[in-house]
C-alpha cells in the first residue's frame, strides 16, 4: 500500500537522496526547498511519485500556510522529515554570520516541528523525523550557532518524542543524528566521511524501525559516547 511522505529541504544532499528512496519503496513523496528548478529537475525523475513545493523555512508565514493547503496535495500523511539546515564557520563571532543559521536550524525549524506534530495529532498517527547532528553532543569554538543550534534541535525532539509517549495518538519521533556525510555541508578531508548512499539507507533503515534516535553512520554511536565523557579541555583540543 502506498505511503505518503514531506521532506522538507530535499534539493540536494540527504533530502534528495532520501526522497529517492522512499519513492523506491512506493511512497509518493512531497519535497520542498528554496530552489524550484531543483525540485523541477527531481519530480521529472519521476512525475508520478513527486509532488513540489517551493518552501523557506525562515518564512514562518509560509509554514503556516503550507500546513493549511497540504489537504489540497495529500489526505492524509505518514511520515514528515525535517532535513533543511545550513552552518558557518564564525571565527569573528559576527552576528551576520549566525543570523541564517539561527533562522533556518531554530525559528524555522521549530515552527516546522510545532506544525508538524500538530498535524499528526489531529490526524491521529504519524512519524515525525528530524536530521540534526552528531553536532547536537558538544560546543565548537569554530561553528558555535551551529553546534548550539543542533544541540536545540536535539532536545526539541526529544521533548516532542516524551510528548508522544504520552499522547493516546500512534506518533513516533526519530531524531537523526550524522557524522559527516559526502554532501556539500562536509568540506575537505574530513573524520569517517560515509557516502551518502549508504548514510541515507541507514536513515531510511532507522524510519521502518521508527527508532527514537539514530547515529549515522553506526560507527558514530562510538564517538557520541566519547563526546559526552571527554573532558571539555581535551574536546577544546582536538575540535
Amino acid at each position: 500500500m502506498s505511503k505518503n511522505a514531506i521532506i522538507f529541504g530535499a534539493t540536494s544532499g540527504i533530502g534528495k537522496e532520501l526522497a529517492e528512496i522512499l519513492v523506491a519503496n512506493n511512497y509518493h513523496v512531497l519535497i520542498t526547498g528554496r530552489r524550484i528548478e531543483k525540485l523541477q529537475e527531481i519530480k521529472a525523475t519521476k512525475p508520478e511519485r513527486y509532488h513540489i513545493k517551493q518552501h523557506d523555512i525562515t518564512d514562518i508565514e509560509s509554514s503556516n500556510l503550507f500546513f493549511k493547503e497540504i489537504k489540497n496535495t495529500f489526505n492524509t500523511i505518514d511520515l514528515i522529515v525535517l532535513s533543511s539546515g545550513v552552518g558557518a564557520a564564525n571565527y569573528k563571532l559576527e552576528w551576520e554570520v549566525d543570523l541564517p543559521t539561527l533562522k533556518t536550524n531554530v525559528m524555522g525549524t521549530t515552527r516546522l516541528l510545532q506544525l508538524a506534530y500538530t498535524y499528526f495529532n489531529k490526524q491521529g498517527y504519524g512519524h515525525l523525523v528530524g536530521i540534526t547532528s552528531i553536532a547536537s553532543i558538544r560546543g565548537n569554538r569554530h561553528v558555535p550557532a551551529y553546534f548550539a543550534s543542533k544541540a536545540f534541535q536535539s532536545s526539541y525532539l526529544e521533548s516532542l518524542w516524551m510528548k508522544a509517549q504520552r499522547s493516546k495518538n500512534d506518533i513516533s519521533v526519530t531524531n537523526i543524528l550524522p557524522g559527516y556525510v559526502d554532501t556539500v555541508m562536509a568540506t575537505g578531508d574530513t573524520f569517517w566521511k560515509a557516502p551518502l548512499d549508504k548514510a541515507c539507507k541507514q536513515i531510511y533503515t532507522a524510519i521502518k524501525k521508527k527508532k527514537k534516535k539514530a547515529y549515522i553512520t553506526k560507527r558514530w554511536q562510538l564517538v557520541a559516547i566519547l563526546l559526552k565523557i571527554v573532558p571539555t579541555r581535551l574536546v577544546n583540543k582536538f575540535f
